[in-house]
Order: C-alpha cells, then sequence, then structure tokens
C-alpha cells in the first residue's frame, strides 16, 4: 500500500512526524508533499529537523497569499504531484489551506481520501479554519475522529457511516517528545522560574488583522503581575509595528521556538493564553490552566473542570481568566490512549474498498 501525506503548516508537521513512523512500522509506502504554507525555517525546516520527520518528496513552495489565492495554487500543484505518485490513499491534517486543497485534489481526481482530526466544530464560519475542516470532512472517505464528540458530530451531519474514533494524533506526540521537552534548558535559559511566568501565542487572524482586538490582548498581558513570554511569528510583529502597538515590560516578546521548546515552556508556565487550538489542547493534556483567546473552541473537552476558559480578546475577561485559581486534580481523560496513528494506520491498511473511492 502507497500513502501520500499532504502538510504544509507547522500542527501538520507534528502530527505527520507521528503518522509517518506508524506508517513505517507497518512497512507502508508513504510520499510526503509539503505545499509550502509556512516556508520559514522556524516554521518548517526546524520541525523536519527536530521530529526527524522523512523529507517531502515534492515541495511545492507555494508560501503565502490570500486564502482563495494559496489554496487555488496548491490545487493548482498537487494534482499533478497526486496523479504521478498515484497512491492507495492521500491523507490529510487538520484545518488549514494545505488540508483543504489536499481534500479537493484527492476527491477531483477519485483518490481515497483519510482526513485526520475529523469531526472538529468551533461553529463559527467566519473561520478559515472551520469551513476548510467542514469541506474537508464532506470529501473525506475515512474520517479519524480525536474524541467521542467529533464522532457524534460527524453524526448529525450524515458522516456516521465514515468516521472511526481513533484518540488524538496530538496527545501521541506530546507523548512521545515529553521525555526531550523535560530535558530542555530552554526556561532557564530565558531566566524563568517554574510555575511563575505566562505563556501567550496569538495567530488567528481575527485577532492579528484586528488592531482593536490585538491591542486588547496586548493590553491584558501587561495588567498580569508575571513575566508573560510571547513567541510571535514575524507577520505578528508586523502587525503590532502596523498598528503602533507595543508591549509593556512584563511581556518578553521572542522568536518563535521548537515543539519540544514550546512543550516545555507550556508544562512549566503558571497559565497559558492563546487562540490556538493546538496549544490549549496541549495545556490541557499537561494540566496547566488555559487562557482561550477566541469566543469558541473547537475542543470543548478542554473546558471540562474549568481548564480552559474562554474570554475572547476583551482585557477583562482576560486577565479575570488569567488570574483565577487552577482546578484541583487532573484533567480528564478524553483524547485517547496514545496510540491514535497506529489506530489510523489499520484502518487504513485493513479499509474494505482497498483503495477504491466510494461513492
Amino acid at each position: 500500500m502507497k500513502v501520500v501525506t499532504v502538510v504544509g503548516a507547522r500542527p501538520q508537521f507534528i502530527k505527520a512526524a507521528v503518522f509517518s513512523r506508524a506508517l513505517a512500522a507497518q512497512q507502508i509506502s508513504e510520499v510526503l508533499i509539503h505545499t509550502g504554507q509556512h516556508y520559514d525555517r522556524e516554521l518548517s525546516d526546524v520541525f523536519f529537523e527536530s521530529l526527524t520527520l522523512p523529507r517531502p518528496a515534492h515541495q511545492l513552495g507555494v508560501g503565502s497569499a490570500p486564502h482563495g489565492q494559496q489554496t487555488g495554487r496548491m490545487l493548482e500543484l498537487l494534482e499533478p504531484a497526486l496523479q504521478e505518485e498515484a497512491p492507495d490513499w492521500v491523507v490529510v491534517f487538520g484545518d488549514t489551506n494545505s488540508t483543504l486543497a489536499g481534500a479537493l485534489a484527492a476527491a477531483k481526481l477519485g483518490m481515497p481520501l483519510a482526513h485526520v482530526e475529523a469531526g472538529l466544530r468551533s461553529f463559527d464560519r467566519s473561520m478559515p479554519e472551520e469551513l476548510n475542516r467542514v469541506l474537508t470532512d464532506h470529501a473525506a472517505d475515512l474520517l479519524f475522529c480525536p474524541t467521542q464528540t467529533a464522532v457524534d458530530q460527524l453524526a448529525k451531519e450524515g458522516l456516521g457511516d465514515r468516521a472511526r474514533l481513533t484518540g488524538d494524533i496530538m496527545y501521541d506526540a506530546l507523548r512521545e517528545q515529553l521525555p526531550q521537552a523535560e530535558q530542555s534548558d530552554i526556561v532557564s535559559r530565558l531566566e524563568l522560574t517554574a510555575g511563575q511566568y505566562a505563556l501567550a501565542t496569538v495567530h488567528r487572524a481575527a485577532n492579528t488583522d484586528d488592531a482593536d482586538a490585538l491591542g486588547r490582548i496586548l493590553a491584558a498581558f501587561s495588567r498580569l503581575d508575571e513575566t508573560v513570554v510571547f513567541p510571535a511569528h514575524p507577520r505578528v510583529r508586523a502587525a503590532m509595528q502596523s498598528a503602533g502597538l507595543t508591549v509593556a515590560e512584563n511581556v518578553r516578546v521572542i522568536d518563535p521556538v521548537g515543539y519540544v521548546e514550546m512543550l516545555a515552556l507550556e508544562r512549566s508556565a503558571r497559565v497559558v493564553l492563546t487562540d490556538s487550538g493546538g496549544v490549549q489542547k496541549e495545556a490541557f493534556l499537561l494540566g496547566v490552566p488555559c487562557v482561550t483567546l477566541r469566543e469558541e473552541t473547537e475542543w470543548p473537552e478542554t473546558a471540562a473542570g474549568g481548564w480552559n476558559v474562554l474570554a475572547g480578546s476583551d482585557s477583562d475577561r482576560i486577565v479575570e481568566a488569567a488570574k483565577r485559581t487552577a482546578p484541583a486534580g487532573e484533567p480528564p481523560s478524553v483524547f485517547g490512549d496514545g496510540r491514535a496513528a497506529e489506530c489510523m494506520v489499520e484502518f487504513l491498511r485493513d479499509d474494505p474498498s482497498h483503495g477504491e473511492r466510494r461513492g
């Protein structure tokens, strides 16, 4: 059996690394296609190196562009690459433009398609990620769900026969990389004290492209009583500069870091503030309180027991949520047993279609 995996952004590299190892363990041939959605070293090359992800057979080099242009360019370049490889399965991850482009290319070519992280819904159609994940789910033949909530949602949409409960592949990655994170010296290098700083990430267009929203978020950071470590992508820094926004003395803006270093920062933080779906889930899995800088989440399980609080971009709500007392005990176990990738590979291998596109 031959599998083509399509990746293009930071979270997909992390998931694909675990998935690639599960394929190799079953001696299944894999071809990796990198769309180039994230193309700089901090968001691309460093992950291939640190996660020992196989080098792509196809580098499409699409780069940054408006959503429609970027997705269309990916689709244009993906079709000939998929025709050349003629795989038994095409696998896409998550909810980015690379996800949707890979799904559309496979569906139009009649190639069997599997979607990792299927069934997630924020129910906010203004988010490009929501549109990407919904359209991909409805195009795919196998839907790999991280939680029972996702399975139930797909059943409501008439897709229950394609849904498979696998557990969360990001939990696999976290378990695999946590020992390295525990050995990382990034906390000491940044002269931080475990449990005495906040960690923040901001990247969603609703926050970065809206100067007022970004200003409210940064104002909230300034009101916290501890250092706020803020790994910021150059695009976010450019948005701040364009809006004339600066940070307070307690906010330390640093360059983006690799996955292992990010886990190390997360696990030692007192609280995490983020608009990232992946980071809020990692905080939950690590037992670190989280404030989500959005009004909704595709991971409602993380709100269990007060571990994750939705605060949007409202400064007062962010500060109140960030200063709350940490919940007692451990977060509930809702993301599987840490072998989601193995489960996915088994479903691909044993699927009765044997590589034939279902109607």
